[in-house]
């Protein structure tokens, strides 16, 4: 029996239809090689069951059987007999004994939405990306940031200082809804924006007001007031600032261009995320303000580090506290220690709860219409697993019936499987089953650049025992639509990991992240992103050869008039690839043969003419590779065409056949090379 040859996943392929409703029949299949096996078995809770033989088509046999779901999660895994041998298959593959951890599972009722399978995502800081709106850039000492006056940084080239939290570069909305025609060009189909909201901080993860688009991204149609005099300690006279994010008219007009920009995006067939940071707020935030923002504001309430008798006193968890600690009670609960970064305690408060699952609907329902949420630190939230849990699953409730095609992104590390059933999240950022497994792999650094192992680099055994011991923990629904990211404003980026030097900014200094960098090796790492399965995301620059060491160096501007031209190409082509076949979208996916330094893998659509086959070689000098590509469905005698070949000095999209011979693909690949085959259609 060719245990190779044994297949099947939980695309639409082998699992028919593919996002089951609960209490309906389900038809499962399985791939052998034809002629090979005797007999197949359904492995199940409740016994074994015999697979029916169903059809042929050419190398392979299918077989096939129909199950009656229930409302309860299904796992189940396969037994194949053939010429006196016998495996057992799950997402693991086959082996001689069962792996019952790694059995397939079927969730009744849960679906992701049909856009995000796959989707290209283009990830915007938004202040480091275009100044659409000069009107509306923070001026110097308009207010205080932790214990600093904030910058306007007039050169928009200039590197992010290493407490670079207070700079500001200008960036807006009017810039991105300028910049949207390189942005469909490119081929984006998402944006997906960090944090949009009021807030003090260049990245706006200390949310100051969630109803409302910080005017300094949005619009300012009534300005006034004064900046910071010198010598001010605190922010109760930062009138300017107080002007600019309190007054009605600019908080309503930056809303207003929030929802002009999605209505764009939509017509021209783009979706939109945005970034909700729900666990903690910020200092500044109107229920706390801590920092006297809002004390003196007509139209607000006073906030809970003012008064004892804040309405909003519940909000967050004031520790040791009397009332002889008002006003002005710094005795509260902030995020990993942070007082800068009050974390919400739900637990103690049904109007906090009840406030930000209306923010949840809130911003994907008319007139604003976003497509879905990011969540920031999703699995922090609340006191308890419980209460988390619980959280989670009112949210999806109230986003879904707001907007049934939003899409639910959480940012998680480690296993997300408690939260990935259907009714709470739809998926994650995927670090672990796919940022880290290809960094190691093609660089030999850890994702921040803090760490190199020369062990891992180039070790497709690791790769392929990582990535999919993570993959299994993502239901399908959920892995087709994770954010596969090489970089992203929280580790350094990928190109500078090519070079590998391991530190941080403030050690190294940031020319350092550009120097000796290698773009084979990024393209190498493009044409991953663009051919694996979920959705391929993009951090604004990428694209554009931005280097940068972890935070705050990753947050470099855009380099408009300094771009690497041929690298937003490249892009651009393995872009088009991408889009242009459904196999990249939802298709199967099946390692072919590895070894040091080398990959193969296919894309495939089952029963279909849709075959790809990718090739990597990551090695510094010349490899034969012999591919067995019939195992991704590919005819045993035919050709396939080039459709991306990437070398030490480019790339080339010219149209070249490959002959296949009995099954089998010999192909040299040069250093540092990326090959994408499809094919030939007759």
């Amino acid at each position: 029996m060719n245990k190779k040859a044994l297949f099947c996943d939980g695309t639409g392929g082998y699992v028919i239809p593919p996002e089951p409703e609960a209490n309906t029949s389900v038809i499962l299949q399985f791939r052998t090689a034809a002629g090979d096996a005797d007999s197949v078995f359904l492995l199940t809770e409740s016994g074994s069951y015999e697979l029916e033989k169903r059809s042929t088509a050419g190398e392979f046999d299918y077989y096939a059987i129909r199950w009656e779901l229930g409302e309860k999660p299904f796992r189940y895994s396969f037994q194949i007999f053939g010429g006196g041998d016998m495996a057992y298959y799950s997402q693991a593959g086959a082996h001689e004994r069962e792996m019952k951890e790694y059995d397939f599972e079927i969730i009744p009722d849960f679906s992701t939405p049909d856009w995000a399978k796959g989707a290209v995502m283009y990830q915007i800081f938004t202040d480091r990306f275009y100044n659409g709106d000069p009107s509306n850039d923070v001026v110097d000492r308009e207010y205080i940031y932790i214990g600093e006056p904030c910058v306007q940084v007039k050169d928009w080239n200039k590197y992010p200082a290493a407490m670079g939290v207070r700079e500001f570069y200008g960036g807006d909305l009017k810039g991105v809804m300028e910049k949207l025609d390189y942005l469909q060009n490119l081929g984006v189909e998402v944006i997906y924006f960090n944090p949009l909201f009021v807030s003090p901080s260049n990245h706006k993860y200390d949310i100051q007001d969630y109803d409302y688009i910080d005017p300094h991204y949005g619009a300012i149609v009534k300005d006034g007031g004064e900046a910071l005099p010198e010598g001010a300690k605190d922010n109760a006279d930062a009138t300017r600032y107080q002007a600019r994010v309190t007054d009605r008219a600019n908080l309503e007009a930056s809303n207003r261009l929030f929802a002009e920009l999605v209505e764009e995006l939509h017509r021209r067939g783009m979706k939109v995320i945005l970034d909700g940071v729900f666990n903690h707020c910020g200092s500044f935030n109107k229920w706390m303000d801590r920092e006297r923002i809002y004390e003196r504001r007509e139209g607000y309430e006073k906030g809970a580090y003012i008064c004892a008798d804040s309405p909003y006193r519940t909000f967050f968890d004031f520790f040791g506290s009397h009332e002889g600690d008002w006003p002005y009670n710094h005795h509260y609960d902030g995020w990993w220690g942070h007082d800068t970064l009050p974390k919400l305690n739900y637990e103690s408060s049904e109007k906090l709860e009840e406030y930000i699952l209306e923010i949840g609907r809130k911003w994907v329902s008319p007139p604003y219409n976003a497509d879905g949420w990011r969540l920031d630190v999703a699995a922090d939230l609340g006191h308890t697993q419980e209460y988390n849990h619980a959280f989670w699953r009112k949210f999806r409730d109230v986003v879904k019936e707001a907007n049934p095609n939003a899409l639910i992104l959480a940012e998680h590390y480690g296993n997300p499987g408690a939260w990935l059933r259907g009714n709470e999240w739809d998926s994650v950022m995927n670090y672990d089953a796919f940022m880290e497994p290809v960094t190691w792999f093609l660089t030999g650094m850890e994702k921040h650049s803090d760490e190199r192992r020369p062990d891992l680099q180039g070790n497709a055994a690791h790769f392929i025992r990582t990535m999919f011991r993570y993959m299994s923990k993502l239901p399908m629904p959920s892995r087709l639509t994770a954010m596969n990211e090489l970089s992203n404003h929280d580790h350094s980026r990928f190109l500078t990991r090519t070079n590998h030097v391991a530190g941080r900014v403030g050690d190294l200094g940031p020319e350092a992240a550009n120097e000796n960098v290698s773009l084979p090796v990024m393209r190498i790492a493009v044409v991953m992103q663009m051919t694996w399965v979920g959705a391929p995301t993009i951090y604004y620059g990428d694209e554009a050869g931005v280097c940068g060491f972890t935070d705050p160096d990753n947050r470099r501007t855009y380099p408009w008039g300094y771009e690497n031209l041929e690298l937003i190409d490249f892009h651009r082509e393995m872009i088009w690839i991408h889009k242009n076949y459904e196999a990249f979208c939802t298709g199967s996916l099946k390692m072919l043969c590895w070894t040091d330094h080398v990959l193969a893998y296919g894309r495939f659509l089952n029963n279909s003419k849709e075959q790809f086959v990718i090739i990597i070689n990551n090695g510094d000098s010349l490899r034969e590779v012999k591919v067995p590509v019939w195992l991704a469905e590919v005819p045993r005698q035919g050709f396939m065409r080039r459709m991306m070949y990437t070398y030490e000095n480019g790339y080339t999209t010219e149209y070249e056949e490959y002959h296949v011979t009995d099954g089998e693909l010999v192909v040299n690949m040069g250093s540092h090379s990326a090959l994408v085959l499809k094919t030939r259609e007759y």
